[in-house]
């Protein structure tokens, strides 16, 4: 059974990747590029490690970090928006995946700590 969380944090980050290819090609904008790379490509990390969390609290403490990380990561895409670094178009599809994640993550960790 697919792991949705899972999959679409991955794709997410491949786009993340991408995007942080090109704007790194501006060596001006290379450490915005760095920042949005770093937080989007850990948002699926911390989901993969919950996968095989060695307790409950281990779980949660790992989705939080990767909602904390999806939370930055909006922030980077906005002002990178705001900054003219990438296209509004871009922008809007990736801030709305990182929403849709962040809301998965919210309701997962909702779950998991009313059933503690």
């Amino acid at each position: 059974m697919e792991n949705v969380i899972e999959s679409k944090s991955f794709e997410f980050a491949v786009k993340i990747v991408k995007m942080a290819i090109e704007i790194k090609k501006n060596k001006l904008h290379y450490e915005l590029g760095s920042q949005v790379l770093r937080s989007g490509t850990s948002i699926g990390a911390n989901i993969a490690e919950a996968q095989e969390a060695q307790s409950k609290k281990d779980f949660v403490s790992k989705l939080s970090i990767a909602l904390k990380e999806a939370n930055e990561t909006e922030y980077w895409l906005r002002l990178l928006e705001r900054t003219e670094i990438i296209d509004t178009e871009v922008a809007k599809q990736l801030i709305g995946e990182v929403k849709e994640i962040q809301r998965i993550l919210t309701a997962i960790l909702k779950t998991s700590s009313y059933n503690k």
